[in-house]
């Protein structure tokens, strides 16, 4: 992430200046960070989790929302725009705008070089604060991948995806197929 504001910023003001920007920034302790463009292997694998998930939770009470939807991390002050956020129940925003939510059941990442030291390890620290956070997952760019981390009582508990298994989003009770996450992906 890089820090596009020299002098601090309070939450209101980061709000105000962010509801108005033509590009996304996230914000973390005053400061704010601009997000880079995705390349198109991130954005194809996130039109297909979207669609996958679409019709597997089309008769459950959850909704998606893509990259666009902010996600307050109250602990920690943290505002971020996860890949994709899955709320299992009614979803709780900030305030009456809407753009804000507070209460992400999954949240997924789609790692790239810039990001998944951050991803895997500071922003999964503050992820795993927020009281209705079941699931997070980790979606890899460079291999056919995904890794979830499920909440138990005392841990988070890692699963690993296996090419020939149908991927099992524990938290949703629902599987994709790694080849549906990854269809029109070129490699390399």
């Amino acid at each position: 992430m890089e820090n596009l504001a020299r002098k601090f910023l309070t939450e209101e003001e980061y709000l105000e200046y962010e509801r108005k920007a033509e590009t996304k920034s996230e914000y973390y302790r005053g400061e704010l960070f601009a997000m880079a463009g995705a390349k198109a292997s991130h954005n194809i694998i996130l039109s297909n989790l979207i669609r996958e998930f679409s019709n597997l939770l089309r008769k459950k009470p959850c909704t998606i929302f893509p990259s666009d939807m902010r996600v307050r991390v109250s602990t920690s002050g943290l505002y971020t725009y996860p890949d994709l956020s899955i709320v299992c129940e009614k979803p709780i925003y900030l305030d009456s705008k809407q753009d804000t939510l507070l209460n992400p059941f999954l949240v997924l990442e789609i790692l790239s070089e810039s990001t998944e030291s951050y991803d895997r390890g500071q922003k999964f620290e503050m992820y795993r604060t927020i009281p209705d956070l079941k699931e997070y997952v980790l979606i890899s760019t460079k291999y056919k991948k995904i890794e979830s981390f499920i909440r138990t009582t005392n841990s988070w508990e890692l699963h690993e995806s296996r090419e020939s298994v149908p991927f099992r989003f524990s938290s949703l009770d629902v599987e994709i197929l790694l080849e549906d996450v990854y269809e029109k992906v070129e490699e390399g």
